[in-house]
């Protein structure tokens, strides 16, 4: 095969927002990049993944003040949280950071004072919208109304979803915040203004000629904002407002959407900073040509400001303009929008503590054609093609065969296999061309057509036919098993992007790590096989069903907004029950009265379980290990076997009295105590739990 040339690519997905957890409608973008990042370092290439979290703005000053914490600990809080998430799912960025750093606080620097001197800042007053009840001017997200061009209703303050027109808050037709349900009052505010239509000329051509956009998106900007003058943008909000003062407009703040693009490129000045190299070399402009490649994936609801205002602001600041903006589209459960009521918004969390992360990721891979159409999470087609495909054809391809190797390894010379390891082979090229197109469902086809021929050739030979002929069958057992373990590991080669841990399986299989895209056209010989270990496990329609009834449970915090009132309970009154149950007072009454001192000699802390394990000899008892921040570690013996799983406790959040005096028991000396609620009325044993956000070593009061 031919030497590829190296490439370098910057590859970034849009910035998660601090104020909410990753759900699955996220993980389609940040899989998608993934996968295009793993395969771009599979081929040789020199790729960095580059994210942060997306921490200013109204929303998180109001959800911290409610919570009654400072912004700083609430972003960390989150980013603490979506890292975990992330992880979860085999998301690999090279560098993770945040809107809220000095290095983006020097950059919205360089990137004001390139549009000032262009001339392209204005100032003016703005009628703008405002909470009486919370006492705040609403940002975009915080206003829902009827989109004033086509009409449709529950639209929010910045952009219609319906029609992709861009607007302020103030257009909206009857709007309503989204904070207090009041009705905003309309007060005037000085705001500064990008004027973009200086360079309309400019993004005329670039939407165009440039090949960066798919041409759907293209004509769409032409259709929607290119063929009148451009708005001037709005990229600032009077105090009070979480974010970067701008140093020359005191008491105005950078709005969200201008500093967090922006992060891209602080990212990767932090990056640098850690791995050397110079921020020019990758956001650099004035050489002949780009010396890297600058790749943004985003959902088709963000299209506006990644490719039309994002650019502008690179063009004024002459820095390097993306090579591609790769567009998505939305996901969809079971054909309808996700939806709290049917348990179909699904959190990343909860579905990791049922179902194996690889999963999703080939059913997303399997589904995402690198076009801007929407994609369907069917639940019982996943269960279906995740068991036929992955479990069926794959492993299985392993499982059946690798045993016969254990002792006598690979065959000293790769056997005739009738072609099958060279259509594979030459196969690579067409598959990398998908993978590069992002058009992985195609590459999920080739796949999966290679494992047909592989799973027919091992039909025919029947190897268990031969191992039970004995020693006079020996030899051809051992080839048939060869080439079965070889294709196995040729398709591991292909999938390695998108399913990064059965790669690791098969290089402990067999071969050693998968390194490069090169190894599907080389078959291996004469190596040790390992003892065989499963690979993936079947989906169960009882592990789909608790995701859903968890889902249900759950109480997910927005990705968008708080919508009660600073200070107001979250739960909503309409959902709790007229009369609660009086029986589980009956049977154990209220104790005596104690004084607040007899009180606050309990010490409650919010831990985080970090091992649990079943103690054998113990009919009730489990073993848990606790975390109460930093080093402090507690072991601590709760009576709940048999009304939780072990395994799903880790990472679990839960309040313990940290001050008990230490028991020693026959098992092991317990060092506090877990709190939990049983009774009349239920049966169970339900573990108590913080609100989201809540640290280990926090004291409840």
């Amino acid at each position: 095969m031919p030497a590829i040339s190296q490439r370098r690519l910057l590859v970034t997905s849009a910035l998660p927002y601090a104020n909410g957890h990753i759900h699955l409608g996220h993980l389609v973008e940040y899989i998608q990049t993934d996968i295009f990042v793993r395969f771009q370092k599979l081929r040789g290439h020199r790729a960095i993944y580059l994210c942060a979290d997306d921490t200013h703005g109204t929303a998180i000053m109001i959800r911290a003040r409610a919570e009654g914490r400072r912004e700083q600990d609430l972003i960390a809080a989150m980013r603490e949280a979506h890292l975990a998430d992330f992880s979860g799912f085999q998301i690999a960025f090279d560098h993770y950071g945040s809107t809220d750093s000095e290095a983006n606080r020097a950059l919205c620097g360089e990137f004001w004072r390139a549009l000032r001197a262009r001339g392209l800042v204005v100032s003016r007053a703005v009628q703008q919208l405002f909470d009486p009840q919370a006492g705040v001017f609403l940002a975009d997200r915080f206003v829902k109304g009827t989109c004033p061009k086509c009409r449709a209703v529950d639209q929010y303050g910045d952009s219609c979803e319906q029609c992709g027109a861009s607007y302020s808050p103030a257009d909206l037709v009857d709007p309503v915040s989204t904070l207090s349900g009041a009705v905003p009052e309309i007060r005037s505010a000085e705001h500064l203004f990008v004027t973009i239509e200086a360079l309309h000329g400019f993004l005329a051509d670039w939407t165009r000629s440039s090949g960066a956009l798919d041409p759907r998106i293209a004509n769409y900007l032409a259709g929607h904002f290119l063929g009148e003058p451009l708005r001037d943008w709005d990229v600032s909000r009077p105090a009070p407002y979480f974010g970067f003062e701008i140093p020359d407009a005191p008491g105005h703040y950078w709005y969200v959407w201008f500093d967090a693009p922006i992060g891209y490129v602080a990212a990767t000045a932090e990056w640098c900073a850690t791995h050397g190299g110079s921020l020019d070399e990758w956001w650099g402009r004035g050489q002949a040509a780009p010396t890297a490649e600058i790749h943004h994936f985003i959902g088709k609801d963000i299209v506006y400001f990644h490719t039309l205002f994002w650019p502008a602001m690179l063009e004024a600041a002459n820095r390097a303009l993306p090579a591609k903006v790769r567009v998505h589209g939305f996901l969809t459960v079971n054909g309808q929008k996700m939806s709290k009521s049917r348990g179909t918004f699904i959190l990343a969390r909860t579905y990791l503590d049922h179902l194996d992360p690889g999963m999703l990721r080939y059913y997303y891979a399997a589904k995402l054609s690198g076009g801007i159409d929407d994609i369907d999470l069917n639940l019982e087609e996943f269960t279906a093609k995740v068991n036929a495909d992955l479990v069926g054809k794959v492993a299985n391809l392993a499982s059946r065969t690798a045993r016969w190797l254990e002792t006598t390894g690979l065959s000293a010379r790769y056997p005739d296999d009738g072609g099958l390891f060279a259509a594979a082979a030459a196969d690579a090229e067409t598959i990398a061309e998908a993978y590069e197109a992002c058009d992985f469902a195609r590459a999920m086809r080739h796949v999966m057509q290679a494992a047909d021929r592989a799973n027919a050739y091992v039909d025919a030979e029947q190897p268990w036919k031969l191992a039970k002929a004995g020693a006079e069958a020996a030899d051809r057992l051992q080839d048939v098993a060869s080439v079965a373990v070889n294709l196995f590991r040729q398709l591991a080669v292909y999938l390695a992007p998108v399913l990064p841990r059965l790669a690791e399986q098969a290089g402990t299989l067999v071969g050693g790590p998968i390194r490069s895209w090169d190894e599907a056209t080389r078959p291996l010989a004469g190596l040790p096989v390992a003892r065989f270990e499963p690979l993936i496990r079947r989906v169960e329609a009882t592990q789909v069903e608790a995701v859903l009834a968890a889902s249900r449970q759950a109480e997910a915090p927005s990705t968008e907004s708080i919508r009660s009132s600073p200070g107001a309970s979250p739960m909503d009154p309409t959902t709790q029950p007229a009369t609660d149950p009086a029986a589980p007072l009956e049977a154990e009454p209220l104790a005596a009265e104690c004084t607040i001192d007899d009180f606050t000699k309990i010490d409650l802390r919010v831990a985080r379980i970090l091992a649990a394990e079943e103690v054998p000899e113990a009919r009730k008892l489990l073993k848990l290990t606790v975390s109460l921040g930093g080093d402090v570690r507690r072991t601590v013996f709760a009576g709940i076997k048999g009304f939780h799983d072990p395994e799903k406790l880790v990472g679990r959040l839960v309040v313990v009295v940290a001050n008990l005096a230490p028991r020693q028991m026959k098992f092991g000396l317990s060092e506090g105590m877990v709190v939990a609620a049983s009774g009349a009325g239920a049966e169970g044993v339900f573990l108590l739990s913080p609100d989201a956000g809540a640290l280990p070593g926090m004291r409840l009061h």
